[in-house]
């Protein structure tokens, strides 16, 4: 691809994606459960340009949605209705009357507490909210404890007592249908047996509820097969889905999967120039025009992104790549063995294409990047680059 090109048409820093891979992922896992009936409802947050949203809405995805907001772009790009599940461990009342409203597939509940909020404003409105519970099946996803969602640890979801006594009070419900039920154990998993484990335990709850005439129709195993940005070994699809499958012998359910960093996150990559380089005799640091406020994952997770500097491949060395932001904290790698760089030479991050932009902030006053898609070799701009107009307009009115 060419970068050099796309950085001097479009300007750095920049994030690019390749929808022809975004295509190619969606295939395989479709083509991974196409033994059962199944929904792809992707995951919203991790890259919710609608130029994406609408992308995947045609290749025939969902959303999983954890915010209104989020809600209103996937319909805003015409994500069916019956397509869109809205997540998420706290909605104000607001987001739940919209979601209502709005007719979508169904809301996932996170506690029993937010069960009897959905039920007050169902009732309000005069309808019948079809839900899901998430159960949390305290299983160790050997994940980034910050990603990890699964364990009776994290704020997610409910244990499988207390979701069998939500799904009683639903069925019994007269503004109440439980059509669903939802896990996600965590983000960026690359072993077969957690998915496995999650699945027996779930299954398990699922055929319980059955027994007591309460019919689930959607098996939600949510997201998290995680992807390469290092040297990981990521799971075969096929075997993934077998994992789920031998666990759901007898039911006649639709499997629903939420997969966002699958989907899109080696689709992208983070384009940002050299500004110079810089040596206190300690420590090399090659300072660039990106930063932390446009790709967060280093400094939140320090997560690992391989970084190619384009056209140079020679006086090697250890260094730091770090940005302009006022933060120790605003680096993209530390002690990563780098060619010597020269002034606007051009570096790629690669697997940038989930959370980025959509973690991306205006801190510093600095501009959110452009976003550009390539689609059978041509390049479209997909979103504009901040003006500084546009970052004030609103504080602006105050005045």
């Amino acid at each position: 691809m060419q970068y050099n090109k796309l950085a001097k048409k479009y300007g750095t820093p920049l994030y690019v994606y390749d929808f022809n891979h975004i295509t190619n992922q969606f295939n395989q896992l479709k083509e991974a459960f196409k033994a059962r009936k199944s929904l792809v409802c992707y995951a919203v947050k991790a890259n919710s340009n609608l130029s994406v949203l609408k992308h995947l809405k045609e290749l025939g995805a969902g959303c999983d949605c954890v915010s209104i907001g989020e809600v209103k772009r996937a319909l805003y790009v015409g994500v069916a209705k019956y397509k869109i599940i809205f997540s998420g461990v706290g909605k104000r009342d607001d987001e739940i009357k919209i979601a209502l409203q709005e007719d979508i597939l169904m809301i996932n509940l996170e506690s029993e507490e937010e069960m009897e909020r959905v039920e007050l404003i169902a009732k309000e409105l005069g309808l019948k909210a079809r839900i899901s519970i998430r159960v949390n099946p305290n299983i160790d996803a050997k994940t980034h404890p910050y990603i990890s969602t699964g364990l009776h640890d994290n704020k997610f979801g409910v244990d499988i007592d207390s979701a069998k006594r939500m799904y009683i009070k639903a069925k019994n419900s007269n503004h109440l249908e439980p059509i669903g039920i939802h896990s996600h154990i965590g983000s960026q998993i690359t072993e077969l047996e957690p998915f496995r484990a999650a699945a027996r335990v779930v299954s398990d709850l699922v055929r319980n509820l059955k027994s007591l005439n309460i019919d689930i129709k959607f098996f939600d195993v949510g997201g998290g097969v995680g992807i390469q940005y290092k040297d990981e070994k990521t799971l075969d699809l096929y075997d993934y889905s077998q994992a789920i499958f031998e666990n759901l012998t007898g039911l006649d359910v639709t499997l629903t999967c939420e997969p966002g960093r699958f989907l899109v996150g080696n689709s992208g990559v983070f384009l940002t120039k050299v500004l110079y380089e810089k040596n206190n005799g300690k420590k090399r640091f090659i300072i660039v025009d990106g930063a932390m406020n446009d790709l967060g994952r280093p400094s939140l997770y320090g997560a690992y992104h391989k970084i190619e500097v384009i056209g140079r491949n020679e006086d090697l060395s250890k260094a730091d790549v770090v940005g302009p932001v006022c933060e120790s904290t605003d680096f993209f790698a530390k002690d990563r063995v780098l060619p010597l760089t020269k002034h606007d030479d051009l570096l790629v991050i690669k697997s940038a294409g989930a959370y980025g932009f959509t973690m991306s902030s205006n801190y510093n006053t600095r501009a959110r990047v452009a976003e550009v898609a390539i689609k059978d070799g041509q390049d479209k701009l997909i979103r504009e680059r901040d003006c500084f107009e546009d970052m004030i307009k609103e504080e602006a009115k105050c005045i």
